[in-house]
Formats: structure tokens, sequence, C-alpha cells
């Protein structure tokens, strides 16, 4: 068999969410709390406004889930100690040789790195579950990785970290050789594109040492969405212009160099804890549609649903207000994960 991690742009049968639950990463203070509640949910409505969503609820949340998704989002129920579906959850793939075959990836998920901070051993089950729920394949892998630790192009290509997969944290004793041969298995990826870094705020405390999703994506094969920061005042203003550097000198499984659309960050540059990583970058696309971060700037909101329609022609670009799940460590593509639809005839690449 041929594992092959479909484009996020191929068309989907749902998307999988987590609803938060109390815990540390949910916060403090019963109005902040809230926030993280209704962050979470109005993603899920507005993903529902193009395809299905399933929302993972812990039984403890039950109630509020009801009330907060009402009959427009599918709940399952299941153990939950975190909410970030793309990271613990399933990573869907295909089998060409076997047309109407659904796979899920699962990843080892040790909380990104196993810090003190993190709950992680009911979410580690998720993928599991979910795999189950949808019939699908399991394709079990020892390696310790995180949904929004890659992103593909559907024909070969896979972008990821060295800080993320060869974290001594996660994988110890991985060489590169070994995650792209682990890459080339589970996701069908024959050209690994190694990002040395990821955004500055993503090392501290409560970061996942620089996963992908924040910094770049293809949203079509041979370009290349890149998140820059303009501000020179800000750290990420010499990550993004290396970063940019290196990625024009790199090329894809088709042997094709990139070609790099710049996707500039808000003005915003801190919030109270420090230098923010506000990044249109880590959007969601969807059945016909995409939905992407806000950030209550609105000339930079609008500047960037304009590029996103560039680059995603025919689809309609909503934001949604995005700062409350950033203030919590990832943003609209971090806490989603969509599940290809599949057809006798196999599915759109």
């Amino acid at each position: 068999m041929t594992w092959r991690m479909p484009s996020e742009t191929a068309p989907h049968t749902r998307t999988w969410m987590a609803f938060p639950r109390e815990g540390r990463n949910l916060g403090e203070g019963d109005a902040y709390k809230q926030t993280g509640y209704d962050a979470w949910a109005a993603v899920a409505h507005a993903v529902a406004e193009f395809e299905p969503v399933t929302m993972v609820v812990d039984p403890t949340e039950r109630d509020r889930a009801r009330r907060m998704l009402g009959g427009h989002i599918d709940l399952v129920e299941a153990p939950l100690d975190e909410f970030w579906m793309r990271d613990f959850g399933p990573t869907f793939v295909v089998d060409d040789e076997r047309p109407g075959v659904l796979g899920a990836v699962d990843w080892i998920f040790n909380g990104w790195g196993d810090p003190d901070w993190s709950e992680w051993r009911l979410a580690a089950g998720i993928a599991r579950h979910v795999t189950g729920l949808v019939g699908a394949e399991a394709v079990p892998s020892l390696l310790v990785n995180e949904g929004g630790g890659i992103h593909v192009d559907g024909e070969g290509t896979v972008l990821a970290t060295r800080t993320v997969q060869l974290d001594p944290r996660r994988n110890p004793f991985a060489e590169e050789h070994h995650v792209e041969a682990e890459l080339r298995r589970t996701l069908g990826a024959t050209r690994t594109v190694w990002l040395p870094r990821g955004l500055t705020r993503d090392y501290e405390l409560f970061g996942t040492k620089g996963h992908v999703d924040m910094v770049a994506t293809i949203p079509s094969p041979g370009v290349l969405l890149l998140h820059t920061q303009t501000d020179p005042a800000h750290p990420d203003f010499p990550v993004t212009r290396d970063l940019r550097a290196l990625l024009a000198r790199e090329t894809d499984a088709a042997g094709r160099p990139f070609r790099i659309v710049d996707l500039p960050a808000p003005a915003i540059l801190r919030d109270q804890d420090g230098f923010v990583d506000y990044s249109y970058v880590n959007h969601l696309v969807v059945n016909d549609g995409v939905i992407a971060c806000g950030f209550g700037d609105a000339r930079a909101d609008g500047a960037a649903r304009d590029i996103l329609r560039s680059v995603y022609p025919g689809r309609r670009v909503v934001t949604v207000d995005s700062r409350a799940v950033f203030a919590r460590g990832g943003g609209i593509h971090c806490i989603t994960q969509q599940q290809p639809a599949l057809t006798p005839k196999g599915i759109a690449r």
C-alpha cells in the first residue's frame, strides 16, 4: 500500500475539533475561560457554514457544548485533557492503489515534548478513537509528531521543522533521514523541505518549538505562502527574512522552485505576555472557503483576506477573531483537522 496525505484544498467530508475543558490551558477565571469557549465555538460555527463539523467533547463539558453548539455541530464524547485537535488527532491519508480507502496516521503524541505544564495522556488516545468512529484503516507510527508540525502539497512535498521532528524531547535518536523515511511511509512524501526554526514565541514556555503551520503553507503545488513580519522591532523580523531567503533556494517534489507569496503579520506587536506570533498563515481551508484568523486590525485583516482569495481562487474567505486562541498557544489551523472526502474512484489531490 502507498499512503498519501492529500492537499488541504482537496474536498473534505468534515472537519474535526475538540471542545475546551477546564484545565491549565483554558486558563483561570470565569471571564477568561469563557473567551476560550467562545473562540472555539465561533470557529466551529464558521466552518459549519461550509462543511460538517464533529466536535469531541469531554463528558464534563457535555452541557456547555450542547448549549453553545446547538444542533449545528455533531458532538461525540471522549475523555480529553487537551483541545488542539490538529496536533493529537489523526492525520488522514488515502491509498491511490485502493480508491475509497481512508487511512489515519496515529503519531505518538507526548504534549509537544512532555513539558512540565502539559496534560496530554487522554488526548494521546483520541486519534485511535476517531479512527474507529470513521472506520478508517489505522496507520501506526513510532514518530513523535503533531499535525501542526507538517504541511503537504498532496503531490509528494512536505514542510517540516528541525526543532520539532528532531527535538530531543520528542525523537531523541532520530536523524533527518529517519524522519524523512517515516514521512514517506505515512504521508507519501518524496521531498521534505526542512525549516530550521519557527516563530519566536513558539520557543517560550507554552510553545511547540517551531510548528510549521504558524510559518508557511502550500496553497497549491509550487506556491508557498509565507508569514512575514515587516516591523524591525519584532524579533520575528530577522526570522522570517532568513526563512524567506532559505525557502527561495528550495524546490518541491517535482523539482520546481517555490513561488513565494508573502502574508504580512498584523501591526500588533505585543500582548500582555510579550511579542505575539499572530499569523494569517494559520488558516483552515474548507470546502469552497477559507477560515482566516482575525486580530482586530481591520487593515491587516482585510489585506490578509485579499491575499488568501488570490492564492485560493473561487473560495469565500471568512475571518474569525482568533486572539483568544492565540493567547492559548495556537490558531485556527491548530484547533481543526480535515477529513478528506473519498469516492469509489479516489480523491482529488
